[in-house]
């Protein structure tokens, strides 16, 4: 399982997974497999009504939405995002890497029908971003990885933000009440498994409050789910209360199942659409939205907010951000994916036809961000090789 934890192989089977979906939905038999994907698999005892698609989006996705807000957490608590000083930086360069973006879909949507869509362009997509720098970037400094995971730590946090205001339907007040028990029970119960708690002190068997807290788990997600705000948000909910080390402890097993089956599931299933049989001037305002918001939007938002930001904190605190590592940060930030196709299906549920148009755009969007950021961090890396002394991983713009 230790390779699974690989970014580099993360990044290589989200890209195959996705491509693998494309293709087999413009086979001959690809309209079979894209009804299996949209066939029910009900439980109407329990009033979940779900596709294929829809448990892997609102019920497995949810696993990697825990992760990211373990890793969240930890950010917050003792990493790079645990003081105001740390956090500003990535945090502006991050709200730009958001604006901007959505200010390009806007520019093509605003004023349709479809323009709901803004979101869309605004994600990236962690596991995507870092693979791609573990391929191309050997040599840069280890400030750059860092300065990226802090920016699209909190460019997740926007989108967990994005999807719980605007992608929430009618709120059922009481399945959400229940939701927030279950939450804070998981929470609390999770204190049992620090290290130094009563009950690991008298080595007790761990089984039962690892059985405990996914049941809490599961009734956590049914009720958020039951009560109209997106399911997913169960796992963000469900990262940020649990203790910090038996949650760093659970993100560790969990990452390899993310990694090697329900992020290439998502990616398989979301990509599973025909390609739309049209002129690109019939394509909606929306496709050509995410298509230029994606790679553009992200680099000038991600490099324009961040060295301008970057510019008052030298004067301040004299850390030399140079722009050119900035736009190396901007144009990974543009490899959307994940959350991008997730929010794709969210803003455009009602409007099947444009869903696929826009699951097209997202991936080649995030394609074009692909080469261009593996262009960039191939050069900026051999920059910072040619300097003199440089060993790879250390010196450079961003160090210490």
């Amino acid at each position: 399982m230790h390779v699974l934890r690989s970014e580099r192989l993360a990044a290589i089977l989200l890209l195959t997974a996705a491509s693998l979906g494309l293709l087999l939905a413009n086979l001959p038999f690809g309209s079979a497999l894209v009804e299996l994907k949209h066939a029910h698999l009900d439980l109407p005892w329990l009033g979940l009504e779900l596709s294929v698609g829809h448990w892997i989006s609102d019920g497995l996705l949810a696993i990697f939405f825990f992760i990211v807000a373990v890793e969240l957490k930890r950010e917050l608590v003792i990493g790079e995002l645990n003081s105001l000083s740390k956090a500003l930086l990535p945090a502006i360069a991050a709200v730009g890497g958001v604006v901007v973006p959505a200010l390009v879909f806007l520019a093509f949507a605003g004023g349709t029908e479809t323009a709901n869509g803004w979101p869309i362009p605004t994600a990236t997509d962690i596991a995507f971003a870092l693979g791609i720098l573990a391929v191309f970037g050997r040599w840069l400094p280890m400030r750059v990885r860092v300065f990226l995971l802090a920016l699209a730590v909190i460019d997740d946090l926007i989108a967990i933000l994005i999807i719980a205001f605007f992608f929430t339907a009618d709120v059922d007040l009481a399945a959400l009440g229940l939701a927030g028990i279950a939450i804070a029970l998981f929470g609390a119960v999770s204190r049992v498994m620090k290290p130094r708690s009563a009950w690991i002190l008298a080595r007790r068997p761990q089984w039962p409050i690892v059985a405990l807290l996914v049941i809490l788990g599961v009734l956590a997600w049914y009720f958020v789910f039951q009560s109209g705000v997106h399911a997913t948000i169960a796992g963000v909910a469900l990262g940020l209360v649990m203790a910090r080390r038996p949650g760093g402890r659970s993100a560790h097993t969990l990452e390899p199942w993310s990694n090697g089956v329900i992020l290439p599931l998502f990616a398989l299933t979301a990509a599973m659409v025909p390609v739309p049989q049209v002129s690109p001037s019939e394509l909606d305002p929306a496709f050509w939205g995410i298509l230029v918001g994606l790679p553009v939007g992200k680099i000038v938002g991600i490099t324009l907010v961040g060295g301008l930001s970057g510019l008052v904190a030298r004067r301040r605190s004299g850390t030399p951000l140079t722009f050119a590592d900035l736009a190396v940060v901007g144009a990974l930030g543009g490899v959307g994916f994940t959350v991008s196709l997730l929010m794709n299906e969210l803003a455009f549920a009602r409007h099947p036809g444009v869903a696929d148009e826009g699951t097209l755009a997202v991936l080649l969007g995030s394609g074009v961000a692909i080469v261009v950021s593996a262009i960039a961090v191939s050069a900026r890396s051999r920059h910072y090789r040619r300097q003199r002394g440089a060993r790879a991983g250390v010196g450079g713009a961003f160090s210490r």
